[in-house]
């Protein structure tokens, strides 16, 4: 071989063995300048990895590493962010919220306004009125002396006021969720019970007169009269005997009727209205010789409790109108 073509080879060896040193130096050089960290990635599962990367944002590492998020997951720091100082990152589960505005979002080019409020349970609201009662109160008196045996005697009885109250009600799925109050009209005052405490005696049968609803008065004979009477023109039932007294007191506060008295005993009594002056049934029927429905029908009527607003009434099957209790009701207010 020529002395050419051995110093042309030797040349070659000594070009290919820098261009290698020069190559192999800028490779330890840029690996000197790149810093690389070792991060611990929890997983959900509670599963934790130890990686060496180069990589800051969180989104880069975990696609380095070949960790897909599930739906439900999410990333923390967020997969946008850079690496927190603490070099970790963890994999956990979306709440329930975060779940579902994503697919509001990701279609909220496609969907209208309507479209988007109907996928929510729908809440109405509504204007309701209710009446409400108003208990009455007691008022206990004391006008015992001495200290003698006393008795408690009702000197008025008591009566439920009526109120009309506004809510404002909100309803969700036809539930209702909210209620509120707006507003409230007093219908009636209520009337309080009216309770002495006296020295105990023996009184006439005339007795201590009792008032009803600040408005009518009796003794307890004569409050036995009136449902004597009452029983009499009907004892079928509450409201048939209710409906008896009510027309008693129809009258008695209907300026056609005015004539024959201004309370309920006294309309009884008037002359051949009621079976009090037609006839002497209703005498065996006094001293409490009644069903207790029939008294407490008449004190409720009392206490200003009605359920027609009807002047007269005959026995059914005389007249046309309205059956109560086997009574029919006509000629109204």
């Amino acid at each position: 071989m020529k002395n050419d073509d051995k110093a042309s080879i030797s040349l070659k060896k000594i070009l290919c063995i820098s261009i290698l040193f020069i190559f192999i130096m800028s490779v330890a050089v840029f690996a000197g300048n790149v810093k690389l960290n070792n991060v611990k990635i929890i997983l959900s599962s509670g599963y934790e990895i130890n990686v060496l990367t180069s990589k800051t944002k969180i989104s880069e590492i975990l696609d380095e590493n070949h960790i897909i998020l599930a739906e439900d997951e999410k990333a923390v720091p967020d997969l946008e962010e850079e690496l927190s100082d603490n070099n970790t990152i963890k994999i956990i589960q979306k709440t329930e919220e975060e779940i579902e505005l994503p697919d509001v979002v990701e279609s909220s080019e496609d969907v209208t306004a309507e479209e988007v409020l109907s996928s929510y349970d729908t809440i109405t609201e509504k204007i309701e009125v209710e009446k409400v009662t108003i208990p009455y109160e007691t008022v206990t008196k004391n006008v015992a002396t001495g200290t003698g045996a006393k008795q408690d005697k009702v000197v008025q009885y008591g009566v439920d006021g009526l109120k009309e109250v506004t809510y404002k009600v909100k309803y969700q799925n036809d539930k209702q969720i909210e209620k509120k109050e707006i507003s409230s009209k007093i219908i009636r005052e209520p009337v309080d019970k009216i309770v002495e405490v006296r020295n105990k005696q023996v009184t006439s049968r005339g007795g201590t007169k009792v008032r009803y609803a600040g408005k009518w008065s009796y003794t307890d004979a004569e409050l036995d009269l009136l449902c004597a009477i009452t029983a009499q023109e009907c004892s079928s039932s509450y409201s048939g005997a209710l409906a008896v007294i009510t027309c008693a007191a129809n009258r008695a506060e209907s300026s056609r009727w005015r004539s024959y008295g201004s309370d309920p005993l006294s309309q009884y009594k008037a002359p051949y209205q009621f079976c009090y002056t037609i006839d002497s049934h209703w005498k065996r029927r006094l001293n409490g010789n009644y069903p207790s429905y029939v008294k407490q029908a008449v004190i409720d009527a009392l206490n200003g409790k009605r359920n027609h607003n009807y002047l007269s009434f005959r026995a059914a099957g005389f007249a046309s109108g309205v059956n109560i209790g086997g009574n029919v009701y006509f000629n109204a207010m």
